[in-house]
């Protein structure tokens, strides 16, 4: 399997190298990749493939889903990679493990040829980390859910073509009355926001979403009424792996970018690589990474075997997104005032670290959960 899947990172850099590399800049400065590039993706064979190949996928093992996302980051495409982890690594295995057969063959083959862009909605003005809390409802009468509400920071939400939406089905009952819905975001209600403007991932789109009497048909309840937040929660170990794959790629990317610099830097009188501090801050970089890697795999063979629990997900996602800001932080320092400046991609891995620690659960939170497995509630 590892040659195969070296070969299948090799075509993915080809890619990347050819579809992303000459555009990616100019998508910075708009604050959004072109909806095309969903299509380029799919049509390469780069979206959904762990999916079974009844739905359109290639039946891999999960390494070269969140392989693409890893090598998407360590490129310096950050924005591409939270964009296809939402995609690949969040929004389908919802469908796949709670879907209805006709849900599952309806959407998923049309994900996998990115003809379809899936996004999730749960964060509200009011309700981030304490899903708990969201107002979003849903009432239904007769075979159709009325939907009203709205969401916010929500990725690919400009160019989504469904959301799997998080809704209050019964109020007043805390974590029991929510549910969630597939949506088509060409029904008649659904209304997105505007582009909403970030520090980082500036080329991937974060919207608000906004329902106004949407109507649902009740066959797109994915799942069961009031069970949502269970399904949240059992989904959000390979989301959380997804973000780790994120971290670490571009952990391996800002070590990539900050040893050719200090290689090819002078100052006084001799290469920036010489200098001790130097040396020493690559060196501490480096030793952080083979630490992320070795709990990332080691996490990844939990899932594989159905034994990666809600605790140790949180803590790699704690572990890794906090390695990723402050190597970030650590490595843009050597290249002196040029790392404050735009064209140098070092910069960009500074400013796209910093909503890991947020989203996903932010990173107080993850700590909390590992807490309550040590000390209890």
């Amino acid at each position: 399997m590892d040659a195969e899947l070296e070969l299948y990172r090799d075509n993915f850099r080809r890619f990347l190298s050819e579809y992303i590399e000459p555009f990616y800049p100019d998508w910075e400065k708009e604050g959004i990749m072109p909806r095309s590039i969903w299509n380029a993706l799919g049509e390469n064979g780069f979206l959904c493939i762990d999916l079974p190949q009844e739905y359109g996928g290639y039946g891999v093992p999960i390494e070269y889903s969140l392989m693409l996302v890893e090598e998407s980051a360590r490129a310096g495409y950050g924005a591409l990679a939270a964009s296809i982890s939402c995609h690949s690594e969040i929004a389908a295995p919802y469908i796949l493990h709670i879907g209805t057969e006709a849900q599952k063959k309806y959407w998923l083959p049309k994900m996998v040829s990115g003809e379809v862009v899936a996004a999730i909605g749960m964060t509200e003005p009011g309700a981030g980390s304490d899903l708990q809390a969201i107002r979003t409802n849903a009432v239904l009468e007769q075979s159709t859910y009325i939907v009203n509400g709205s969401k916010t920071f929500i990725s690919n939400g400009q160019h989504a073509d469904l959301v799997i939406l998080a809704v209050k089905t019964t109020p007043n009952i805390g974590a029991k009355g929510i549910s969630l819905l597939l949506v088509d975001t060409k029904l008649l209600g659904f209304k997105k926001g505007s582009n909403l403007k970030k520090i980082g991932l500036h080329a991937q789109d974060t919207s608000e979403l906004f329902f106004d009497n949407l109507h649902v048909p009740q066959e797109q309840l994915l799942g069961q009424e009031g069970k949502g937040f269970f399904y949240l929660m059992k989904e959000l170990p390979r989301e959380r792996t997804g973000i780790a794959a994120q971290a670490l790629g571009s952990i391996k990317g800002a070590i990539d970018v900050t040893t050719q610099y200090v290689q090819e830097r002078s100052a006084f009188g001799q290469k920036v690589s010489q200098f001790q501090n130097s040396r020493f801050v690559l060196a501490h970089a480096k030793i952080n990474e083979l630490a992320v890697s070795a709990f990332y795999k080691e996490n990844l063979e939990l899932y594989k075997a159905h034994q990666l629990s809600v605790e140790r997900a949180a803590a790699l996602k704690c572990f890794s997104t906090d390695m990723q800001m402050k190597i970030a932080d650590n490595l843009l320092q050597l290249f002196g005032g040029y790392g404050y400046m735009q064209e140098y991609v070092i910069s960009r891995f500074f400013v796209d670290a910093r909503v890991q620690k947020i989203y996903g659960g932010t990173n107080e939170i993850m700590k909390e959960i590992v807490a309550r497995e040590l000390l209890g509630r």
